[in-house]
């Protein structure tokens, strides 16, 4: 899945010791507001000190995110896990009616045809 937005906040780091095999581990999480004209936010994250430096995410970008949701499991209750694997840089495509540009003028359009009463010998009401 992917979702396209502007950055609104990059948390603090998050870090620790894994528990089975002991080496470090760090996750930073990110909100993401989308462009439309009711936005939604998203939070999400990015695991791995390498991806974090790969990525470098900044308050204000926009940005296209590549993502994966998984569930888990803590005493009884469920948590959703939104974890970026891609993140792309730039601004969307326009969405709506194209803007014609100075090489394509826009044709103007075709005058709208006018219906006159006919009487008709039809039985149909329609």
């Amino acid at each position: 899945m992917e979702i396209t937005g502007k950055v609104i906040a990059v948390l603090e780091p998050k870090g620790g010791l894994s528990r089975s095999t002991g080496n470090p581990w760090k996750m930073q999480d990110y909100v993401i507001e989308t462009l439309e004209q009711y936005p939604r936010r998203m939070c999400f994250n990015v695991f791995g000190e390498d991806k974090i430096n790969q990525f470098n995410i900044q308050v204000g970008e926009v940005i296209t995110v590549s993502f994966d949701i998984n569930a888990r499991e803590y005493q009884g209750r469920w948590f959703n896990d939104i974890r970026a694997w891609k993140v792309e840089r730039g601004t969307p495509e326009p969405q709506g009616e194209p803007v014609p540009t100075e090489e394509a003028p826009a044709t103007a359009a075709a005058p709208m045809p006018t219906f006159e009463a006919e009487e008709s010998t039809d039985d149909l009401p329609f």
